[in-house]
């Protein structure tokens, strides 16, 4: 028995282990099941599929899961998919709970974290725009991934682990029957088709929402309307070679920019450059509907004519290597919301992009799968185990959706900051942070599962929800009034600031169950501090402003706001007690006006 199976185990009660026991042994004593008889059974081979389909197995001793996936395998290594790059929450899923560290250090590429240089003036020398990112690695190691060599090796491990596996289906028909044991699934392929039933249905199959179709529409609209445009090139693109400045050069004292998640920012779109372990660089362009209509992107020369205007250094390694461009893809109006993604009733889920997509800014998409896969992994664990999950899977589903509420108003309505130099430079480090000191704490310490039953941890996550809210408003009324141009520099968003250092270790620090609630609870009141800091911070270098009607009126609407008067009071009773490194807000370095001066 490995040592997660030990650790899955000891979390069930003794009833519930029991129960699981017994089910087992009958399960074994009984004549022969069906073949066609299974605890789960999985819509979708990707990677959300497949890594839940793992997870099940590593977790539960003896089930029966069996994925379905209409292409056969294995697929291409340089499948086309949107999700290369990881960050520390879906590279510690895959490392550490799915047991693919070997995997992620010999055939993918250990990612230099992320890295954004913002416009200035035609984008020609790559030396003259802001720089933010890490001058060196942190600790906990994350990776840019060939997603058909990942979804390969899932396919392999997942068989070695006992998963069951229909390669080359498709699933037409599926019919729920939560007040029977057993769900009934249809599949089929050109030499025949055949039945399947299962306790649970799991739908992984991304953007075709399959489930949705067999049962009723889930698929809730949202306010961020933005586009995608990707290609990949089997060329290895070096942004080192953009230009030849030896002080921009030594920024960087280890690891390599070129293996960074390096994204181009400007008004209303970014562009992302993603080299990969085949030896083949993603491209991908990102943009606001408003800000850049899709129909000037959305073919491959559309595309680089869209770079040519934009981002003439991308565009030139791309004419140099057009005959090495691989493939092109566009996804259209890309974000949306589900109303329900977990049935602890009727026994079904969703995972991956089967439920929600968000934005590819800060790559949450594996992070939402391996946040998902938890919380599926413990639904169904309990119901085989004889627990009625009923009421924890509302509970689970109403959790994993205020997330990704918290997590959308961080992309919705803000990319026309990615044009202030200023503004985003601050967004990315409080973004980064939040994310390290409020969701990554959560999934590296386990602590999903019992986030919204854990009285102290749900208040703090309801404070938390206020204070990221307010700031990310606080982020568009700043770049309203901010006028201003930074001149070429280096933000580092990691080694000069303590408390990014002190929250980037703490995801994996070994804590009990009393710790974590200490440590939780002192998050919450330093994301209250740091809010408070850069609001004050903002404040008083506007404040001398007394001539600009917009700035004074913005001013005194923040004075009259009682969540910012609260944030600032928070700033100021800790700022002397736990002193926070000023040097991750760029405001008021030598900042160059273009009105008002």
């Amino acid at each position: 028995m490995t040592s997660a199976v030990r650790h899955r185990l000891s979390e069930l009660t003794g009833d519930q282990l029991a129960v699981l026991a017994q089910s087992l042994r009958a399960r074994k004593a009984m004549e022969p099941s069906e073949p066609g008889d299974y605890d789960v059974v999985v819509l979708g081979g990707g990677t959300a599929g497949l890594t839940l389909a793992l997870h099940l197995r590593r977790a539960v001793p003896g089930i029966r899961v069996l994925v379905v996936e209409k292409l056969a395998h294995p697929v291409p290594e340089t499948t086309h998919k949107v999700g290369e790059s990881t960050v520390e929450i879906a590279a510690h899923y895959l490392r550490d709970v799915l047991g693919l560290r070997d995997h992620l250090e010999t055939c993918q590429l250990r990612k230099f974290g992320l890295r954004m240089f913002f416009s200035h003036n035609d984008n020609s020398d790559i030396a003259e725009r802001v720089e933010l990112g890490s001058s060196v690695f942190p600790p906990l190691s994350t990776y840019q991934l060939d997603r058909g060599r990942l979804e390969n090796e899932l396919g392999v491990r997942c068989v070695q682990a006992g998963v069951e596996f229909l390669s080359g289906y498709k699933v037409f028909d599926v019919e729920l029957r939560p007040g029977q044991p057993l769900h009934q699934i249809r599949v089929t392929r050109p030499d025949g088709e055949r039945g399947v039933s299962a306790r649970w249905v799991v739908d992984a199959t991304g953007r075709s929402q399959l489930l949705q179709r067999h049962s009723r529409p889930l698929r809730k609209p949202v306010g961020h309307k933005a586009n995608a445009a990707w290609l990949r090139i089997a060329h290895p693109i070096d942004v080192n070679a953009w230009t030849g400045d030896p002080e921009w050069a030594a920024r960087v004292t280890e690891g390599d920019r070129a293996l960074s998640t390096n994204h181009l920012m400007g008004d209303g779109y970014w562009v992302w450059l993603i080299r990969l372990a085949s030896g083949s660089t993603s491209v991908g362009i990102v943009a606001d509907s408003d800000a850049h209509g899709f129909d000037t992107f959305n073919t491959l020369d559309k595309a680089q004519d869209w770079l040519r205007r934009h981002e003439p250094q991308c565009a030139a390694v791309l004419d140099a290597h057009s005959d090495d461009i691989q493939d092109f893809r566009v996804m259209h109006d890309y974000s949306y919301g589900c109303e329900q993604v977990f049935s602890g009733e009727q026994r079904w889920c969703l995972t991956g992009e089967s439920g929600v997509f968000l934005d590819p800014l800060y790559s949450p998409g594996l992070d939402l799968i391996a946040i998902g896969n938890v919380l599926v992994v413990d639904l169904i664990a309990r119901s085989l185990a004889g627990a009625d999950v009923t009421a924890l899977g509302a509970i689970h589903d109403s959790l994993f959706r205020s997330v990704t509420d918290i997590w959308l108003a961080v992309y919705e309505k803000q990319y026309h900051l990615m044009g202030h130099a200023e503004v985003m430079t601050s967004k990315v480090i409080w973004d980064t942070a939040f994310y390290w000191g409020v969701f990554g704490l959560l999934f590296f310490q386990d602590k999903f599962r019992s986030a919204a039953t854990t009285a102290s941890v749900a208040a703090d996550l309801g404070r938390l929800t206020r204070i990221s809210n307010r700031v990310q408003q606080f982020f568009r009324e700043w770049a309203s009034i901010d006028d201003s141009q930074l001149p070429p520099q280096f933000v580092d968003l990691y080694k000069p600031l303590n408390f990014m250092v002190r929250l980037h270790a703490g995801m994996a620090d070994q804590l009990t169950a009393a710790e974590f609630e200490t440590r939780f609870g002192e998050n919450t009141r330093l994301f209250a501090q740091l809010a408070g800091q850069l609001i004050s911070t903002v404040i008083a270098t506007y404040a001398e402003r007394t001539c600009d009607d917009a700035v004074v009126a913005r001013i005194q609407s923040w004075q009259r706001d009682p969540i910012i008067a609260e944030l600032l009071a928070t700033y100021r009773r800790e700022r002397h007690r736990n002193p926070t490194s000023p040097e991750w807000m760029t405001i008021g370095r030598s900042v160059v006006h273009t009105a008002n001066a």
